[in-house]
């Protein structure tokens, strides 16, 4: 088939004549929608939506015929049902307090008291269908032997436990990672109380050594360190032992440098010394012979020359 050039350039010209007619129908529409408006014609609220009201149809003849259509005149094994009031309340009507539900005293607002309501309506209610279920010789225990299907495959039940133990292990972990960072905060903080322990053992030291240094004091404990903390850790709060005396260190001290304390007082006796006869000598103490002893009265003695003749002597010579 084919289409001349010309039958082509008339089927475009018809449509651009059809464009061109549409656009003008438009316009005068406009126009004339414009003028009609400026005239007045046009007002607010002509063209409005009304609903219609809505016509409610009581027909009870086909809601009578449609309830006996769903009536369905079956024994009571087939349809299991129960219309009851709820038990009596017995520690309510013991105090006085049992709500009327006839006179309205069931406040329907009250979470507690309507759950209560139905807790005991379906009380009521197992109550008066135990008997007619064994009247009718319908079984309401389960027998020991019964094995119910499952409702989820054991794949299924699987899967959910494979599921759970990965939960709990991921618990556990982030608890383990939890103590783990509280047991390195724990630790850091008890290795800065040492560090600054032993910076302040350290400075203590230094300035023992410096005193020491100085002669400010002859005490060396602080070279006995932490034997001296250990020994005091383990006495605890016992009294140490009254010692009379210097201890060793002192007297190896005195022994080599000498005692370089109290110099007055040196001759004076002591309750050691006056006790002490150990060097005690009759002959010397009374000058009963021996060397250098002094002579009684009848002996020769060797007397200084006195003052005036110890001038004379110097200016002779």
């Amino acid at each position: 088939m084919t289409i001349d050039s010309e039958t082509m350039e008339l089927v475009e010209e018809d449509e651009q004549l059809g464009e061109e007619s549409e656009e003008e129908t438009s316009e005068l529409s406009d126009n004339e929608l414009q003028e009609a408006f400026a005239k007045g014609l046009l007002k607010p609220g002509m063209n409005l939506l009304v609903d219609k009201p809505k016509k409610f149809t009581n027909n009870v003849a086909g809601m009578k015929q449609c309830l006996a259509d769903l009536k369905k005149d079956l024994p009571w094994v087939e349809r299991l049902d129960l219309t009851n009031p709820p038990v009596a309340d017995v520690l309510s009507k013991v105090e006085g307090k049992e709500p009327s539900v006839k006179n309205g005293g069931l406040n329907a607002d009250d979470d507690f008291q309507r759950e209560m309501f139905f807790y005991r309506q379906a009380q009521a209610t197992v109550l008066e269908a135990l008997p007619l279920l064994k009247k009718h010789g319908i079984a309401t225990k389960r027998p020991e032997d019964y094995f119910a299907e499952m409702a989820k495959s054991d794949q299924h039940m699987q899967k959910i436990r494979k599921k759970l133990i990965s939960k709990q292990a991921i618990l556990e972990k982030s608890e383990k990672a939890k103590k783990l960072r509280e047991q390195r905060k724990f630790g850091k903080k008890v290795q800065i109380e040492v560090i600054q322990k032993r910076q302040k053992e350290k400075k203590a030291m230094m300035t023992a050594v410096k005193k020491y240094q100085k002669g400010m004091t002859d005490k060396l404990d602080f070279l006995e360190g932490d034997q001296k903390a250990g020994k005091d850790s383990t006495q605890g709060s016992k009294k140490a032992p009254d010692k009379k005396g210097p201890n060793a260190k002192r007297k190896y001290k005195d022994q080599k440098f000498g005692f370089g304390g109290k110099k007055s007082g040196k001759k004076w006796n002591t309750k050691d010394s006056y006790n002490d006869v150990s060097s005690f000598r009759a002959k010397v103490a009374h000058a009963k012979g021996g060397k250098g002893g002094k002579k009684g009265k009848g002996g020769k003695q060797n007397k200084r020359p006195g003052k005036s003749v110890r001038r004379k002597m110097k200016g002779r010579s």
